[in-house]
């Protein structure tokens, strides 16, 4: 077992960056990024026993990493909803309205399955089968979210006249 704690110490040290950049695309703040991170490093030490393979100290720690950035949104989405109310108080009642189609935004209004995926594909550059694992979910199903959230983007694009039809 002592070799296992090493196995994943070692990857942890040697893919922080990709850890905290993870996190920080579901978060957008560096510090509960890093909290993140720590708490996911804090999980996988205490739970070293679920790691079946010692292959696949990747995309287990990945999983690790999603869901607990997960379950941060979901406390704080509670927590936004009181500020919301109070917040409201405050609204002078003009709605800022911006013409221009912003890739971050569209990504957050993609439920979130399907932003994980998009997000483990294309900017942690994961092959569909590690989204999968990671995902904890069948090849085919990713591959069928993958193509529904694509299809949502464009018709973001599309609704907000940036879309240029040879993409």
């Amino acid at each position: 077992m002592p070799i296992l704690k090493k196995q994943v110490a070692d990857y942890i040290l040697k893919e922080k960056e990709k850890h905290y950049r993870l996190a920080f695309s579901y978060v957008k703040n560096v510090d509960d990024a890093l909290d993140i991170v720590q708490e996911s490093i804090y999980k996988a030490l205490s739970s070293m026993d679920s790691l079946k393979e010692p292959s696949h100290i990747k995309t287990w720690f990945y999983r690790i990493v999603v869901n607990t950035a997960l379950d941060f949104l979901r406390k704080r989405k509670k927590v936004m909803i009181v500020d919301n109310v109070a917040l409201t108080g405050y609204d002078s009642g003009t709605v800022d309205n911006y013409q221009d189609f912003d890739l971050q935004k569209a990504l957050e209004d993609l439920p979130e399955k399907y932003r994980s995926i998009i997000i483990l594909r294309y900017f942690e550059d994961l092959k569909i089968e590690e989204v999968a694992e990671i995902l904890n979910s069948n090849v085919n199903t990713v591959k069928t979210q993958l193509y529904k959230a694509l299809e949502k983007l464009r018709l973001n694009f599309k609704m907000e006249g940036n879309f240029n039809n040879e993409c």
